[in-house]
């Protein structure tokens, strides 16, 4: 099962502690930030599911910090929690008017707090169909998260084995590197369109020992397909 992860933006260290043990013990990665700027690095290099973001932030607020991911291409797309000491209805309403999908008021339980992220990412991040998908002796299985070509087990990265999901739900179609970032990693996702070459090679070099990587074919000028023929 692939861990969302999770960015907290919070400036007290004992809270953001609290909230990354809780993150973790729900079975989510847990990525930490004191500021505007540590959030912004963090998404950088880790982009989150989720940000539980906090109201009072040094320098800026979390609401300003909230309209600022809103207005950015690469995360405006991002769900959002504010966490925040103020339960008057008129700075809920502020909250979510700057971006929140979701409001929270201190103090919280963490069985609440995990249930608001649970219902937040379930309706943002699609749901991989759990159906065994087979194809030319190549099984796949996204409920065990497990591959097996011709009953031999095949050790997928997690991108690589949506990557290899997709392509075997869309079996024989051709598609553009730009189609496929779109489909395997997300329109919220910046990365490069080489990015899918890399994955491209690393799914063929995981099937190579057992000669399905034939199944990944390129097409010259266009993109990529999978086919049995």
């Amino acid at each position: 099962m692939i861990k969302a992860k999770i960015l907290i933006v919070e400036d007290e260290p004992a809270i953001q502690e609290l909230l990354a043990f809780n993150v973790m013990q729900a079975g989510f990665h847990a990525l930490r930030a004191e500021d505007a700027d540590s959030a912004w690095q963090q998404i950088r290099s880790n982009f989150p599911d989720l940000i539980l973001l906090d109201w009072m932030l040094p320098n800026t607020s979390g609401v300003v910090l909230a309209k600022q991911f809103r207005a950015d291409a690469r995360t405006k797309d991002i769900p959002i929690i504010m966490l925040t000491a103020r339960g008057d209805e008129r700075d809920k309403i502020l909250g979510l008017e700057s971006g929140a999908d979701d409001y929270i008021t201190k103090p919280f339980s963490p069985r609440e707090l995990m249930a608001r992220i649970r219902a937040v990412l379930r309706r943002h991040i699609p749901v991989m169909p759990e159906e065994t998908v087979a194809a030319d002796g190549l099984e796949l299985s996204p409920a065990s998260h497990r591959v097996m070509a011709n009953g031999t087990a095949v050790e997928l990265g997690p991108t690589e084995f949506r990557l290899l999901h997709f392509f075997m739900t869309h079996a024989e179609r051709v598609y553009s590197r730009t189609q496929l970032l779109d489909q395997v990693w997300g329109t919220q996702v910046f990365v490069e369109e080489r990015t899918v070459d890399v994955h491209i090679r690393r799914l063929r070099a995981a099937l190579e020992p057992t000669e399905m990587d034939r199944l990944i074919q390129t097409v010259r000028g266009s993109g990529y397909r999978f086919s049995t023929t």
